[in-house]
């Protein structure tokens, strides 16, 4: 009798893994590629080779120890893709400096939730972005700074906060300018930045990520040098990205996609980055693909259906394009084969991960067949660890769904200072427990097949009911609301909220979306809405969100797209 495989795996562990910190692998990428270009930045204007890059990086690191920061001091980064987000992100790692990303869409309420969860005690801001005036909102949170000195912030909202900083030419009240700090530094402070780059460990904390939590706040997802450098090295290995590549990175910095899987993929392999501009448009994306002979372009699923879908697409000049990731959602398989045949992409990768493992678990082969990247997310990662379980925590047989749990050097120091979220997530033999639903084949491939809880992912973007609903139950009128994902050919998802209304009270879905504006980011707030006297239970008391869910999709004449 053949003993059924059960669903464990363990990745390669053929090479070793980097034992650096960030800053140390930087410095020594700076020196072997110094004549290479590092990164090119089209709206801004900036190319730099390796060796321009590094001067850049060590007198930002060091002009932000000379305003009094100290390793172990949280720094925030307010911005949407430029140059200097990338200088911040080496300079803190060489700092000891704790990066906090934050996501550009976040308005006053989380903004406030997330410098305060953390303690930031410096905030790097850009002006505005979009429909965003980064400063004013500042302004609004911490009115002191209309009479302060810069780095002198004594906030009653932002107690922890004294020091920000800001991009640009423009002078604002209580803020430092981003190139008076890099130029601020002097001879004791690049001293001082040695010795504590010195002092420095791989297993130290460089980085926390917020992402979205089922108790409805965010949560600091905190990660390592160790987590988030060999992610990079390991995603660019599976591209077969070398020093000759250069990859398009249309994808936010602030989130794993474009800060490890772009930047960082790029530093461990002496490649390229090229940031087309501060957020996605398909046509500046294809455009500085075509310039600037980009070998591999990084993307979420509706950006390469934009791409695809621009009238002018035959235009560009794609013949240079080899590689990639497509990642953060399902896939549509035909979307899949458009980018195979009429992007040149022909060894473009699938990625599956979440922020609490930095992020990749498994990733698809520039060559597994065909059928394998259009139908799986590849298999696991070098030196991480993979189980799937069942409901009573028993590891299932091949083939067969249950929770992905995955343990290894890619699992996150913990959540910041949330003991109980971080045990809840992480058991005491170390797995992290995914919330995701997925088989592996015989062969080791993965598939996603759903979500043990509702997440809900848009373009992307990682959404968790409860947050939304939490905040709606603030406002006056709301009795309960709930929320879920309906099916979006766009986005794969879209958020739709049913709201019960105390007794006596009307509104409108205008109201509703009145009451999100300038509060919560803008792919939170629920494209549809919908009063009811009820929600569907159980006999126990159980609110059933598929049967609403169900209803909608037939209401909405929605279909399930045909996705992998």
């Amino acid at each position: 009798m053949i003993r059924q495989l059960t669903s464990t795996v363990k990745g390669s562990e053929n090479t070793p893994l980097i034992n650096q910190t960030i800053g140390d692998l930087f410095d020594q990428a700076a020196v072997k590629y110094a004549d290479r270009e590092a990164l090119v930045v089209c709206d801004q204007g900036h190319r730099w080779t390796y060796a321009e890059f590094a001067e850049k990086v060590t007198a930002c690191a060091a002009g932000l120890l000379s305003l009094g920061l100290n390793p172990g001091d949280r720094v925030g980064i307010w911005a949407p893709n430029c140059a200097e987000w990338v200088i911040t992100q080496y300079a803190t790692a060489k700092a000891g400096l704790i990066q906090v990303n934050i996501n550009p869409a976040y308005r006053l309420s989380e903004l406030e939730y997330a410098l305060n969860k953390v303690e930031c005690k410096a905030l790097i801001t850009a002006e505005r972005f979009k429909s965003s005036a980064y400063i004013e909102m500042m302004q609004t949170l911490a009115p002191e700074l209309a009479n302060c000195a810069p780095g002198e912030l004594q906030s009653k909202k932002l107690p922890h906060l004294t020091t920000l900083i800001r991009l640009g030419t423009g002078k604002t009240a209580g803020f430092y300018n981003f190139d008076e700090v890099t130029a601020s530094a002097h001879a004791d402070d690049l001293a001082r930045l040695g010795n504590i780059q010195a002092s420095l460990k791989p297993d130290d904390a460089i980085n926390i990520q917020f992402t979205s939590g089922t108790t409805g706040a965010p949560k600091g997802a905190t990660l390592t040098h160790k987590n988030i450098l060999n992610i990079g090295f390991f995603v660019g290995e599976a591209m077969k990205i070398t020093e000759q590549d250069r990859l398009c990175i249309p994808v936010p910095l602030y989130h794993c996609f474009g800060m490890v899987m772009g930047s960082l993929t790029c530093i461990t392999h002496g490649a390229c980055m090229v940031f087309p501009g501060e957020g996605f448009d398909p046509a500046q994306t294809l455009r500085a693909v075509a310039e600037e002979k980009c070998t591999a372009l990084h993307g979420v699923p509706t950006m390469f259906i934009a791409e695809l879908d621009l009238p002018d697409f035959e235009s560009y000049d794609l013949s240079s394009l080899r590689t990639g990731i497509m990642a953060g959602a399902s896939c549509p398989i035909e979307v899949m084969k458009r980018v195979f045949s009429q992007m040149n992409m022909t060894e473009v990768t699938i990625a599956y991960g979440m922020t609490e493992t930095s992020p990749v678990s498994f990733q698809s082969s520039t060559d597994d067949a065909m059928e394998k990247r259009v139908s799986t997310v590849g298999r696991v990662h070098p030196y991480v660890e993979v189980k799937i379980i069942d409901e009573q925590g028993k590891t299932t047989d091949r083939n067969v769904k249950g929770e992905l749990c995955t343990r290894g050097y890619s699992v996150m120091k913990g959540y910041w200072a949330d003991d109980a979220q971080t045990t809840e997530a992480i058991d005491n033999d170390g797995w992290m427990h995914t919330g995701d639903l997925a088989t592996l084949d015989d062969d080791g491939y993965c598939n996603i097949v759903g979500r043990v809880k509702d997440m809900v992912i848009r373009g992307g973007e990682n959404i968790y009911p409860r947050e939304v609903e939490e905040y709606f139950y603030r406002h006056p009128k709301i009795q309960d609301a709930q929320v879920f994902g309906v099916p979006d050919e766009k986005y794969g998802e879209e958020i739709c909220i049913w709201i019960c209304l105390k007794d006596g009270e009307q509104a409108t879905e205008d109201d509703m979306r009145d009451f999100c504006k300038g509060q919560i980011a803008h792919y939170k707030v629920p494209r549809y809405i919908r009063f009811v006297a009820e929600f569907p239970m159980t006999i126990t008391g159980k609110i059933q969100k598929f049967k609403m869910r169900d209803q909608m999709i037939k209401d909405l004449g929605l279909s399930k797209s045909n996705t992998l």
